[in-house]
């Protein structure tokens, strides 16, 4: 189903660059929301102390906090280092999710090409500092824990690991395909008051998936940096 989205509008772009163009308009909203929250921080007097009400300042304090709990859960102390990796992960798959519930815009994740690329950026990240950690050791968590079965063992471990990139990004794909899709049906058939539901309904799929790729990345850089295997 093909809907009219306000940056066709636009002269030098085309259909198949429209998820170019919404995630690079997602990068330049949380840009200037950074540089915001950067200019509140500065003019605090006690950048330490939290917010008292809400404001730009006190939801990155909420946001940072939350994803330095989860990474300390499943990552562990040492994970505090990738807590920036984590932030930016959610975030930008966040809003790009979210922007698809704006009438009128698309979202960059519902299309393959951004998830993928997205899977492989994680992918890339967590063996990047598994071998950075172990060094070629790393290779040694591909061959289990017996010796005669190392051959089968690393067979099966290398493909479930390069399928590892395809799942975090068919995964966020369907989902925002599916869930965008659903709104937009129910918005043609009614688009009065009925759609409230579907975007309540929208918000928390939108969250719920940057949820569960952030969570998945922070396992897959538990498990590369463990010394258990």
């Amino acid at each position: 189903m093909v809907h009219f989205e306000w940056l066709e509008l636009l002269p030098f772009l085309n259909s198949g660059n429209l998820h170019i163009a919404n995630m690079l308009l997602v990068c330049f909203v949380l840009s200037l929301l950074v540089l915001g929250a950067r200019r509140v921080l500065k003019k605090s007097e006690d950048p330490l102390v939290p917010s008292a009400r809400f404001s730009l300042k006190a939801f990155f304090e909420n946001f940072i906090s939350i994803i330095t709990s989860l990474s300390d859960l499943v990552v562990g102390s040492q994970g505090r280092v990738f807590v920036p990796f984590f932030a930016s992960i959610f975030i930008f798959i966040w809003f790009n999710n979210l922007l698809g519930l704006v009438p009128g815009m698309g979202a960059a994740t519902s299309n393959v090409n951004t998830t993928l690329a997205l899977g492989a950026f994680s992918f890339l990240v967590y063996n990047i500092y598994g071998f950075k950690e172990h060094g070629w050791a790393y290779l040694k968590q591909l061959m289990g824990p017996v010796l005669f079965l190392a051959p089968l063992m690393f067979l099966i471990e290398l493909i479930s690991h390069l399928v590892r990139p395809l799942s975090l990004g068919l995964r966020l794909y369907g989902n925002m395909v599916g869930d965008h899709t659903v709104l937009a049906i129910f918005l043609d058939l009614a688009p009065i008051v009925i759609p409230v539901i579907f975007y309540f309904l929208g918000f928390f799929v939108c969250t719920m998936q940057a949820f569960i790729f952030t969570i998945l990345s922070m396992v897959y850089m538990s498990i590369a940096l463990s010394h258990e295997h």
